[in-house]
């Protein structure tokens, strides 16, 4: 005689997993969250800091760049030690080294701490990025259940992400704009007691060493990308630092390719870019960033310095943007299962591409109201083909390796952010108008997107080959 297990008692006894499974999710997204953050709310503080500390145009940019350069120079590395030491102890290291950076970005005297401190925050959001996805892949086994968690993961940092100059216009306008920093210490104190009560350790690598040769050559190539870019807005192309800046980010990209393509145990294994639903997302990330989080450097400076508003009005400004991407994430799962993820994501590329064709006509004459729909389709465009390209990513890897795909899926973004800002910031510096530059970034940013359009389409014929038994 058999006997059931009542659905009450079966569904109380599921309580408890599925309770971690949801403080695990909470966790993860936090760290994804405020990571993504502190990439743009400091845009809205920028007059503020440079009132504060006197600091020239090349500084402020800096007191952003700093951030993301490390950022995306360390990700990589912040994968491999979640691989080899477990996702949820590096999780929460990073989250420790992020918010006690925060702090000391609050507490600066003088704007080279304030860079200095800003770097070291970059150190824990690589770590914090690439360990909270992982967290995330561990703990849903089922692809549906992963694809949804995914999503709302995703929702919570686009959100950050383009609620940054909201949330930091709200608070530089009430405390100032060091409050911009201290936030950071409630959530980070939150996400660390999530972690160390519900999350539950990954599985560890043990072979998966440091490539510290490969980490240097990183830094520099990204480092010198950077500086060379950012000087060329207001000293020219043709100027010999900036030729010289140019000419070691080729030395060190190529050591870079020459140590990873030789070392024993690379970081980045580039073997796994011969796989085109790994190379495709990873491009695709790195395309839309630069659009994305350049034009949101733009915009900042469009509502400041050409429209004079405050602080607060200016992040008030970016609501839509922000009710869009949260919208398009939280249903991107649902038709990526209706439309398949590679459609999906060529939908939210097209959405961008429209609301940057759209603002191609922006001049001194137009007034707020007019740009809101361009901004509603950025922000929905991103917010729809984040999801499924992550999830496209994770699927062609296998789970162990989980940290690296992670990694080098916000290596590429955060390259593409890093690129975006310097490229659009130097355009509108180094041109007489502003609205010159602007349109050039906005006519590159068509260019990028065409280009995250056609890789949108060599996946989805990748993915029917694979499902085509013939």
């Amino acid at each position: 005689m058999t006997t059931t297990v009542p659905s009450a008692r079966r569904a109380d006894s599921d309580a408890p997993v599925r309770r971690a499974r949801a403080a695990t999710l909470l966790a993860a997204s936090l760290g994804f969250a405020v990571i993504q953050l502190d990439v743009t709310v400091v845009n809205v503080a920028v007059r503020q800091i440079g009132v504060a500390f006197g600091g020239s145009v090349s500084e402020l940019q800096w007191v952003i760049s700093a951030y993301t350069l490390m950022f995306a120079a360390l990700i990589l590395t912040g994968g491999a030690l979640g691989d080899r030491f477990g996702a949820r102890r590096m999780f929460a290291s990073g989250f420790g080294v992020f918010v006690l950076a925060s702090i000391a970005c609050g507490l600066a005297p003088n704007i080279d701490v304030l860079i200095g401190a800003r770097a070291v925050q970059g150190v824990g959001a690589a770590i914090l990025g690439s360990c909270s996805l992982a967290l995330v892949s561990h703990t849903f086994h089922d692809e549906r259940e992963r694809g949804r968690a995914i999503g709302l993961w995703a929702a919570g940092a686009s959100v950050a992400l383009s609620g940054g100059p909201v949330i930091g216009g709200v608070l530089i306008a009430t405390l100032g704009w060091r409050s911009i920093f201290f936030i950071n210490l409630p959530i980070g104190l939150l996400g660390l007691w999530l972690t160390s009560r519900y999350a539950e350790e990954t599985p560890r690598a043990e072979d998966r060493d440091l490539d510290i040769r490969g980490q240097l050559a990183a830094v520099i190539a990204l480092a010198t990308l950077a500086a060379a870019t950012i000087e060329a807005g207001p000293h020219g192309l043709t100027n010999p630092w900036v030729l010289a800046g140019y000419g070691a980010f080729v030395l060190a990209a190529a050591a870079f390719v020459a140590l990873e393509t030789h070392g024993e145990r690379p970081m980045l294994p580039l073997s796994l870019f011969r796989r085109r639903a790994f190379t495709s997302p990873a491009l695709i990330g790195l395309l839309v960033n630069v659009c994305f989080y350049g034009l949101i450097f733009v915009f900042s400076l469009l509502f400041q310095a050409q429209h004079g508003y405050s602080a607060l009005e200016a992040g008030l400004a970016f609501v839509p943007m922000t009710v869009a991407i949260l919208a398009a994430n939280l249903r991107a799962a649902k038709i990526a299962d209706a439309l398949g993820a590679p459609r999906t994501i060529l939908l939210g590329v097209a959405a961008m591409a429209l609301g940057c064709a759209g603002l191609l006509f922006t001049g001194h004459g137009t007034s707020y109201p007019e740009i809101v729909g361009q901004q509603v389709l950025l922000g929905g465009g991103l917010g729809l083909l984040v999801p499924p390209m992550t999830a496209s990513m994770l699927q062609s890897i296998e789970r162990s390796r989980a940290g690296v795909a992670s990694g080098t899926l916000n290596a590429m973004r955060q390259t593409g952010s890093l690129i975006g800002i310097a490229l659009f910031g130097s355009l509108i510096v180094g041109r007489g108008a502003f609205f010159n530059g602007m349109h050039e970034a906005l006519a590159i940013s068509l260019a990028v997107l065409l280009t995250a359009a056609v890789l949108a389409a060599r996946l989805h014929r990748s993915t029917f080959a694979m499902m085509d038994p013939g």
